[in-house]
């Protein structure tokens, strides 16, 4: 019966969407608090931040891979430019791919970014995050 209840309260706003549910606190160097939703499963992760219209200065999403490789990202089907940052094992930032753009398609002229640098965890924010956090290779992002 509980489970009937979590799913009822689902539809009817009580938890405000399975995203709310699995936001995480990511603290930038400076200090700043970014919700960002987590992706951990493949289908997730190739979805992204595909077909959002916007995604708020407060807001990211936190890739988290199952172990370090390279991990070029994509924009196909993204309607917003982001800012990527690539993290090693520690959490430190060792790449970023400023204002990112969109790329609506055909997929085939859809170019991939970053990935030339081992990593285990990608951070996308909103573009133009990493300027005014001052965001640079090497800095730590703790989550």
């Amino acid at each position: 019966m509980p489970a009937l209840v979590f799913l009822v309260l689902l539809s009817c706003g009580g938890a405000s969407s399975l995203e709310e549910i699995n936001l995480h606190t990511v603290t930038l160097p400076d200090g700043s608090k970014i919700k960002s939703e987590v992706m951990m499963r493949p289908e997730d992760m190739a979805r992204g931040m595909m077909f959002r219209d916007s995604l708020a200065a407060d807001r990211g999403m936190l890739f988290i891979h199952t172990q370090s490789g390279l991990y070029p990202y994509w924009m196909f089907q993204c309607k917003i430019a982001l800012d990527i940052m690539w993290m090693d094992e520690n959490k430190r930032i060792v790449e970023i791919s400023p204002n990112t753009p969109p790329c609506p398609g055909p997929e085939a002229t859809c170019p991939n970014y970053g990935g030339k640098v081992p990593s285990r965890y990608v951070l996308e924010l909103a573009a133009g995050s990493a300027a005014r956090h001052k965001l640079k290779v090497g800095d730590k992002i703790d989550f």
